[in-house]
């Protein structure tokens, strides 16, 4: 008997450390990402950081506030397209659910949040670059949008399951209309989780560098005009990172503090939402 307890003591113990040591596998590498970033960025922000736009080579100082300003406009203009789609797509598979059109949908989903974004960077480039003959803001919102719209809609779709049906029914019970009963009561109940994976896919955008390749291409200067190449964090670190320049490499650095911050700040607003939707 006593060999038996000792024997799953030693197991426990194993078990634990086990747990231990993959915590420790993930986390480690992740903290020495972040403490390398800001070992290497810090330096660079400061004010003129955030207020001016890069300087030609050769010159000390500048900035990234065009690629910062350019970033929340194409990522304005993505959430715009892809947040109604996404959202309205989880309420019809959720109400519809077993129809041929709800399975297709679900696997087209599937497929599209699996597709690199390189990808989908060419398609954004086929559907309105070379129609248009010409980069644009507008053409890398829709290269996001179609990144958004996948995550939006399966994590949506998995928080409005779990709304009790006892809800719908009451609605419907006290003549609420349908289409009232699913935003009003569906959609309202599972906002917190909604929320988390809004905030989640706009935080995946917020990196992407690929599809902005091939849609918005980047820019030294101010633009006002949605038609026209926009800068953007994402490319401007690209660029400056691949640049033979040492100005241009500390700028880098710094961006890639900056937008690593912003994620991280994401990434965090979306888990207190769901431990908030948990605890309630």
């Amino acid at each position: 008997m006593m060999q038996s307890v000792a024997f799953r003591k030693l197991k426990n113990h194993l078990a634990t450390f086990l747990m231990f040591a993959a915590t420790a596998a993930v986390l480690i590498p992740l903290g020495l990402i972040f403490f390398h970033i800001v070992k290497m960025g810090i330096s660079s922000v400061n004010l003129d950081f955030f207020r001016e736009i890069p300087k030609p080579p050769g010159e000390v100082g500048g900035g990234m506030a065009n690629g910062m300003v350019g970033s929340l406009v194409m990522i304005a203009m993505a959430s715009l397209i892809g947040l109604p789609i996404g959202i309205f797509g989880a309420i019809y598979l959720v109400e519809y659910g077993g129809s041929k059109v709800s399975t297709t949908v679900r696997f087209a989903a599937d497929v599209l949040s699996g597709t690199p974004s390189i990808i989908t960077g060419l398609v954004a480039y086929a559907l309105l670059v070379v129609p248009l003959k010409g980069f644009s803001a507008l053409a890398g919102a829709v290269a996001l949008a179609l990144i958004m719209i996948p995550i939006v809609l399966r994590t949506t779709e998995e928080q409005l399951k779990m709304v009790p049906g006892t809800l719908r029914e009451a609605s419907l019970a006290l003549g609420v209309p349908f289409w009232r009963t699913s935003l009003k009561v569906t959609l309202r109940s599972a906002m917190s989780g909604v929320t988390t994976g809004i905030l989640l896919a706009i935080a995946r955008v917020a990196g992407e560098t690929a599809p902005l390749l091939f849609t918005a291409l980047g820019n030294q200067f101010w633009t006002k005009k949605v038609t026209e190449p926009m800068a953007a964090i994402p490319l401007q670190i690209f660029n400056f990172a691949i640049s033979p320049y040492e100005d241009w490499h500390r700028l880098a650095w710094a961006g890639a503090l900056v937008l690593v911050t912003v994620m991280f700040t994401l990434s965090l607003t979306a888990r207190y939402f769901s431990r908030g939707r948990h605890s309630g």
